[in-house]
């Protein structure tokens, strides 16, 4: 396993951009997935981006062409860019990291799990 912590959330008005940042340790990180999750009050943890050890990525629909997941592995670093955000878009978002080459969407596939951090977006 690894250990995450999350930072770069905030309130932030309709139509307004969020970095997120993912700081991971350990020296295996960069052969990890990492994937970004949120959870709205009420709601279950949904899938919201994820990217692999070669840095393809997947999107969730509701966030396709408005969210962006990166990494730099020198820094061991993952980023979800946020822009055009909406009120829906509210949560707590979690970064988490899984020992596998693939593209996991589902909750169970990751096993290291982040703090969170509250992001809020404003009507």
């Amino acid at each position: 396993q690894v250990q995450l912590v999350e930072s770069g959330g905030g309130l932030v008005q309709t139509g307004g951009s969020l970095r997120l940042s993912c700081a991971a340790s350990g020296r295996t990180f960069s052969s990890y997935a990492v994937g970004w999750f949120r959870q709205a009050p009420g709601k279950e943890r949904e899938f919201v981006a994820a990217i692999n050890r070669w840095s393809l990525t997947s999107h969730a629909d509701s966030v396709k062409g408005r969210f962006t997941i990166s990494r730099d592995n020198a820094k061991n670093t993952v980023y979800l860019q946020m822009t055009s955000l909406k009120p829906e878009d509210t949560a707590v978002y979690y970064c988490a990291a899984a020992p596998v080459s693939g593209l996991p969407g589902a909750i169970y596939d990751y096993d290291s799990w982040g703090q969170g951090t509250q992001v809020t977006v404003s009507s």
